[in-house]
């Protein structure tokens, strides 16, 4: 797969940086290096022979006396602008190796890269409290002087990250402040990304229903994401080895569980349980209020995006197992500022066999970004 990657970029530098009408038909190949190390992880790359080394340093930082620690990656030479990359729904948080390497790589092209360690995160837990945690680290980066030069600064999220990192970017102080969002499989209407996940089912805007097998991961993410919404402590405790068993192994037996849960846990089992978009609604509308209350604070579709200034780089594969690439395609009706990016090598936040023209796309991508900083 590297070797058709390297072959993809040797083709395309043979062209790249061609432009017409604004639009980027080619990227430059700089942007085509970048793909190239991050698509090599750990391994050698040009891009790799061509930079130094970044360092990285756990540091802890504090915004109007709320305490947080990060992963601050410095690059080897000035850095160009600042960038706060969120983690996405992962045990092993800022520590997720594929998500070292992409902070590495986008340090290795002049980016002071901070990494927050939010403990939702690895719990697997998606939160509105969020939303302040990437808000507080990006108020953080664009106060330093030396990590964001000029107050240059983006944002990068992948996933369910994606709502929060938009959400901080709404922030009445941050919204003029925000130049850019990176938003690798992302999300729009919770609604809609729980429907998916628990049917399978979704629709572009307007069109009809299409089905395909989701990843489980994401309904049982759902569930320790509102475990501390759930009462009952029974209830919750039953959720939460559900949850633990299916995340580990999606055939994990959970019959022994299902029968000892009680009304409130019923409620949230019933609705990861549902197999139509009727019964998604109609379960939903029974969950314990504040559990919608949760959802409703990470729907970024209650919000509007008019009120946006960032430009919005949005990413997306087609054959998204986790959240389907519909998501990112409202997202790019409702934001001003957006550019979207449909490819077919993605496996949610994986890298896969990338076409040329999907190399082509996540240069143009990458481009979009690589622009915010100083030259």
């Amino acid at each position: 797969m590297r070797r058709a990657i390297l072959l993809a970029v040797v083709i395309l530098m043979t062209s790249c940086g061609q432009l017409w009408g604004g639009a980027c038909l080619l990227p430059s190949a700089e942007a085509l290096l970048v793909m190239q190390d991050l698509a090599a992880g750990a391994d050698r790359s040009q891009f790799k022979a061509m930079t130094p080394a970044p360092t990285r340093k756990t540091i802890p930082f504090s915004v109007q006396g709320r305490s947080y620690w990060g992963d601050l990656y410095m690059p080897g030479v000035a850095p160009g602008a600042g960038l706060v990359v969120v983690p996405g729904a992962a045990r092993a948080g800022k520590d997720d190796p594929r998500l070292v390497a992409l902070a590495t790589t986008l340090s290795r092209a002049r980016f002071t890269v901070l990494v927050p360690d939010m403990q939702g995160v690895r719990d697997l837990r998606v939160r509105p409290e969020d939303t302040m945690e990437v808000a507080d680290a990006f108020r953080f980066l664009i106060s330093q002087e030396r990590l964001a030069p000029d107050g240059r600064a983006g944002l990068a999220a992948v996933s369910y990250a994606v709502g929060p990192a938009i959400l901080a970017a709404l922030q009445p102080d941050l919204r003029d402040r925000v130049d850019s969002i990176l938003a690798v499989g992302g999300y729009y209407d919770m609604v809609n990304v729980l429907t998916f996940v628990t049917t399978g089912q979704f629709r572009a805007p307007g069109g009809p229903w299409q089905r395909r097998s989701p990843n489980p991961y994401g309904k049982w993410v759902y569930v320790m994401s509102n475990l501390e919404q759930v009462t009952d402590p029974n209830d919750r405790q039953l959720l939460k080895t559900m949850a633990e068993r299916r995340i580990e192994d999606p055939e994990a037996p959970i019959d022994d569980l299902v029968g000892q849960l009680g009304d409130e846990g019923w409620t949230v089992y019933a609705f990861v349980t549902a197999t139509t978009p009727d019964e998604v609604a109609e379960r939903f509308d029974r969950l314990p209020p504040q559990i919608r209350a949760g959802i409703a604070g990470l729907d970024v579709a209650r919000h509007d995006l008019s009120q946006l200034s960032a430009r919005l780089i949005l990413v997306h594969g087609m054959d998204d197992p986790i959240i389907p690439y519909t998501e990112s395609m409202r997202l790019a009706r409702a934001a001003p500022h957006a550019q979207l990016h449909l490819v077919n090598g993605l496996s949610h936040v994986d890298l896969g066999g990338l076409s040329v023209n999907d190399m082509r796309l996540l240069g143009c991508a990458l481009d979009a970004l690589l622009s915010i900083r100083s030259p």
